[in-house]
């Protein structure tokens, strides 16, 4: 009776699982089964549950589009179907859709990034955050922007904070660049503890920010979700330390982005926090890597008087300069996607006509009708646009005369997103590597000692830093 009880249970036990793996196959394939006759979408959702997650997460140099675009495309086209972080997924390589998608958000597009991200960054960023609540932390983001621009010692600071980081090469015969670049932090001196210790954290929040939202010990995952923590009560001590000395007035006023942040009323204390966190990723994460991409820039306009600050008219005719960094972000490609979500059923044609720069109501007569499905996920891919042959000439050459004569805000460029969640601060950050590389040029010559490139995974990194040998050519 028990080897009967016993056997008895081991099929009870077999057929459960079975029905649940059943389901859960049934479950991965049920988007495509309901999809509607319109749709010729072309793709593939890969395996049950990770779906082609994998593939698409495989690091590539990010100077690439990398094998899972490669060769989607070259099967399918350059709009076709996936299944990505546990949701059916619609991957567009066009510019057009691209467009139409940023174009319409909050009409019929939402932003959606995998729960990786929502986990790790929280709900009060403004990254991931939809509706009224990303208007009204947009708005503020805007207005901190504006704020810190029209501040007189605004251009001073960035520049005194370029020169205060290669000040401290001068001894030195080797640097890590990606490291020097993120210093800073917070209006932090490099060399104090809490500077070291974000520094470190935010790495290990990189790393998990884009990856299998599984919740074990030693996942990326998990190692970014404890660094965020981390991170968060670091940001509210330093928070808390600020306003006890403002109370006191035990230090000088710093008027830097984190005393502004303070006296915003209209953010609670954990939303202060996540726009820290939001300037980290979208601020100083992306701008030093920029700046590591813009090493073979050779000659910088806008030559000043020793000791005198460089200026807003300074940096506007730094023209070659400027075309340098526009190539730089389309070469390197910092933002390869954004996610977002269609609200609707989405009906499009990829080869649609636009009229004064308007989506027209009326398609031309080439290729069918595509629907996106609405629930579907919309992954525009900016790097398969940035380096599409068709729309750049030798795509992939670093050729930063081709900005001579083509339009940075045409709609195959989008380094900053683009419609209502292009970012804020993007000019912040063009000013801020146009100013270090005034300075360095001038005073440093440099070789890089490892043969290395950027590598997406797909948020980009260097793998060793970018170590360099520096000389010194101050006077």
């Amino acid at each position: 009776m028990l080897i009967l009880a016993i056997g008895g249970g081991f099929w009870i036990a077999s057929v459960f699982v079975v029905i649940v793996l059943l389901g859960l196959i049934l479950y991965h394939f049920l988007p495509l089964l309901l999809l509607r006759n319109g749709s010729f979408i072309k793709g593939s959702f890969g395996w049950p549950l990770l779906g082609e997650t994998l593939s698409f997460l495989k690091p590539h140099p990010s100077t690439s589009t990398g094998a899972f675009l490669q060769n989607h495309c070259s099967r399918y086209g350059k709009v076709f179907k996936s299944h990505l972080f546990f949701s059916p997924t619609v991957v567009s390589c066009d510019q057009e859709l691209n467009y139409y998608i940023l174009q319409n958000e909050d009409r019929l597009f939402e932003c959606s990034y995998p729960k990786s991200i929502h986990g790790i960054l929280g709900k009060s960023s403004m990254l991931v955050a939809v509706g009224e609540t990303h208007k009204r932390l947009r708005n503020v983001a805007v207005s901190l922007v504006t704020t810190i621009k029209s501040k007189p010692d605004f251009l001073n600071d960035i520049e005194k904070t370029a020169t205060l980081i290669l000040d401290s090469w001068k001894d030195k015969n080797q640097v890590i660049f990606c490291e020097e670049a993120r210093k800073q932090v917070l209006g932090l001196t490099p060399d104090e503890p809490q500077t070291k210790e974000i520094l470190q954290d935010f790495l290990t929040f990189m790393r998990g920010l884009i990856s299998l939202p599984i919740y074990i010990p030693g996942t990326p995952y998990a190692r970014a979700v404890q660094a965020r923590h981390r991170i968060s009560s670091t940001v509210k001590a330093i928070i808390e330390e600020r306003r006890r000395n403002m109370v006191g007035n035990s230090c000088e006023k710093k008027s830097d982005f984190l005393e502004i942040l303070l006296f915003v009323d209209t953010l609670s204390e954990d939303e202060k926090v996540s726009f820290v966190l939001d300037s980290l990723l979208g601020g100083y994460e992306t701008t030093s890597l920029l700046m590591s991409m813009l090493l073979e820039h050779q000659k910088i306009r806008g030559m000043k008087k020793e000791g005198e600050f460089l200026n807003w008219e300074d940096y506007r005719v730094m023209e070659f300069t400027q075309n340098v960094i526009n190539e730089a972000l389309r070469f390197g490609n910092i933002v390869k996607f954004v996610h977002r979500k269609a609200i609707k059923d989405v009906k499009f044609r990829v080869f649609t006509l636009f009229l004064s720069g308007l989506i027209s109501t009326s398609y031309n007569t080439f290729g069918p009708d595509y629907i996106i499905p609405s629930g579907w996920k919309v992954l525009p891919a900016f790097s398969a646009v940035h380096l599409d042959p068709s729309l750049h000439a030798d795509a992939l050459q670093f050729n930063p005369w081709r900005w001579q004569t083509q339009d940075q805000m045409c709609k195959k460029f989008s380094p900053f997103g683009g419609g209502s969640r292009c970012c804020p601060g993007f000019e912040l950050a063009k000013v801020e590597v146009a100013f270090f590389l005034h300075h360095l040029i001038q005073n440093y010559r440099w070789k890089i000692e490892d043969d290395e490139q950027p590598i997406a995974y797909p948020y980009v990194e260097f793998q060793r830093g970018l170590k360099l040998s520096v000389h010194c050519q101050c006077s």
